[in-house]
């Protein structure tokens, strides 16, 4: 539960595990932090916080273009454009969980945007992805009304995007969400016809927002943002070391910038 004076936004310090099934083993696991942001304060954030701006070199900034269609256009805009397209229930608070900029510097493999409608309720969790050939791609999918808040959200969708070379397209991504509290964690299985390939996990727990604890983690967490891409680099360097198959970039993207879940109702 929030304390008085704290905000919906946050920061949540955790880890990231990948456990890969085949064709050979491998398992990695790193330390990391990310904001959940509600986009309704990111403003107020930049003023309240010293080391914490929007669309400005800090320690830690917010930049828009490095989310959505990297366009102008408001974030919370888009993202009300792209519900009312997939016909869901839009109006209410919009949060994204992604790395920050960290010395103007950011790569996020994976920020998850948590959708809801005027009354709260979670209506639709949106993961983008982007890839290290500059490409990003959304998978928007309904929630289902659940019995308890406290279930896990549970999603399903194909796979559209090119992502790692070390996984083939002819996937299928199944999400297990624990959506923010005062701890999140967000559970991805990749299956092909044979059944799992690899699993990942991202476990965090919520800290206050505030300048002592930014600077705590720019601390504790040193360069993270640069060591995400060096991570990156290394762990496909000991994939390639064992032989796992190479799977080349299509050649294109997909045709629209979003996966719909359940598809988008047809236009007359």
């Amino acid at each position: 539960m929030m304390q008085r004076g704290e905000t919906v936004s946050a920061l949540y310090i955790g880890t990231v595990m990948h456990h890969r099934l085949r064709p050979r083993v491998h398992r990695l696991q790193y330390r990391l932090f990310s904001l959940l942001i509600d986009l309704d304060d990111i403003d107020a954030l930049a003023v309240r916080l010293r080391l914490f701006s929007r669309g400005a070199f800090n320690l830690f900034s917010f930049y828009d273009r490095d989310h959505g269609d990297g366009s102008a256009r408001p974030l919370r805009a888009q993202a009300e454009a792209l519900l009312a397209q997939a016909g869901l229930a839009h109006g209410g608070p919009i949060r994204i969980l992604a790395m920050p900029r960290l010395l103007g510097f950011a790569f996020n493999p994976l920020s998850v945007w948590f959708c809801h409608d005027p009354a709260g309720a979670l209506t639709a969790i949106r993961y983008e992805v982007n890839n290290t050939f500059g490409e990003r791609h959304s998978y928007l999918l309904a929630v289902e009304p659940a019995a308890s808040p406290q279930h896990d959200v549970q999603q399903s969708v194909t796979k559209r995007f090119h992502v790692s070379p070390f996984l083939p397209m002819d996937m299928q991504y199944a999400f297990r969400v624990n959506p923010p509290g005062s701890a999140l964690s967000v559970a991805i299985t990749a299956s092909d016809a044979s059944g799992p390939v690899l699993f990942a996990v991202h476990r965090a727990t919520r800290h206050a927002l505030t300048d002592a604890a930014l600077l705590r983690v720019a601390v504790t967490h040193p360069l993270l943002t640069i060591k995400v891409v060096a991570g990156i680099v290394w762990e496909a360097a000991l994939l390639w070391i064992k032989r796992v198959p190479v799977h080349h970039h299509p050649g294109t993207a997909p045709a629209t910038p979003v996966t719909f879940s359940p598809p988008r109702p047809e236009v007359p």
